[in-house]
């Protein structure tokens, strides 16, 4: 397992094999296309680590300041965000960007890692479609959850049943277990 380490789009790290500025354009490249141009921006500060994949050689998670901030999809080549990494999306994103905002009353069953359903959903990024990475926020903008949305962002907000972000992470997942 190789991992190599870049500032400022710099390989820094003597490996066997040191990483180009291609590299770390092609990060760039994936969240602008995934997230907007504005996401290329979380890749501009503090010293990022990327490991790769012993089999293939590919990029398979980036770290930030030694904080795992994301991975990359094997099966699209998509960035999926840790809370990590997506609490640093919400200072570079603008509003409302890649958000899917949820009532104070959903907002803790979130945080615990549940469903977000249509009925809970204040307001989403009417540009979500199916299958994108998404962050779960509260009504005042403080992130409760990271998924990936079930349904559209215009149909969270216009549907009263089913479910709208399957949610991988919550942020308080995890800290009641014994």
């Amino acid at each position: 397992m190789l991992i190599y380490v870049l500032r400022k789009s710099i390989a820094i790290m003597g490996a066997e094999k040191p990483l180009t500025r291609n590299v770390v354009e092609m990060l760039k490249a994936v969240l602008a296309y995934q997230l907007g141009k504005e996401a290329r921006a979380l890749l501009e500060e503090g010293e990022i680590k990327v490991r790769l994949s012993p089999a293939t050689g590919r990029i398979r998670e980036i770290y930030m300041d030694d904080e795992l901030i994301g991975t990359i999809r094997a099966s699209d080549g998509f960035f999926v965000p840790t809370l990590k990494g997506a609490a640093k999306l919400l200072k570079v994103l603008p509003p409302l960007k890649c958000r899917v905002v949820v009532g104070k009353e959903a907002a803790s069953f979130v945080a615990q890692g549940r469903t977000v359903f249509c009925r809970h959903v204040v307001n989403a990024d009417p540009e979500i479609k199916p299958g994108d990475e998404v962050l779960v926020v509260d009504t005042e903008g403080i992130l409760v959850g990271v998924g990936k949305a079930i349904v559209n962002g215009i149909e969270m907000l216009s549907k009263k049943a089913g479910k709208a972000v399957k949610v991988r992470k919550g942020v308080s997942e995890g800290s009641n277990k014994s």
